[in-house]
């Protein structure tokens, strides 16, 4: 990842979005207009990418993310809500919270079997569901041997 990124500029643009949803939810009561999907998922991969020194996948790479440099392969998620869904059971699993405003937090970095192992059971749009508070609770129990070395802290 590019040591170049003014990661001000980056945050400037993440309020500006929440910003926006925020006044077309006022515009239309009644509807949400959260921040989901690819550009949740790819602020995600590149904000983790810079903080674990993480060599990104081509996006929308089946699978997983990223590889760590200890050479995992890492699923990524971030959430400004209160849950995840995973599609398959990672090898190694980063979750990231960002609420409104930030600041962007760790909740999870460990074995992927610990999340799925945990996770509700398979919608029917193929994911399970894991909350972040579950997370929270489980990311105590993983050893620091078994965590991603965290170079950096989240920028956002």
């Amino acid at each position: 990842m590019s040591e170049e990124v003014d990661w001000s500029v980056v945050a400037r643009h993440l309020d500006d979005l929440y910003t926006a949803a925020d006044g077309l939810e006022r515009l239309f009561p009644g509807r949400k207009f959260t921040l989901d999907g690819h550009l949740v998922g790819s602020v995600g991969e590149v904000v983790a990418a810079y903080m674990f020194e993480l060599d990104l996948n081509p996006a929308s790479t089946m699978g997983h993310d990223a590889k760590a440099p200890d050479g995992k392969n890492v699923e990524i998620k971030l959430t400004q809500g209160k849950t995840v869904a995973i599609r398959h059971e990672p090898d190694h699993l980063l979750v990231l919270h960002r609420p409104k405003g930030g600041p962007m937090r760790v909740v999870f970095n460990g074995p992927g079997t610990l999340a799925w192992s945990n996770a509700g059971a398979m919608q029917s749009n193929g994911q399970r569901p894991i909350s972040i508070f579950k997370l929270s609770r489980l990311a105590r129990d993983v050893p620091e041997e078994e965590r991603l070395v965290q170079f950096r802290d989240a920028p956002v």
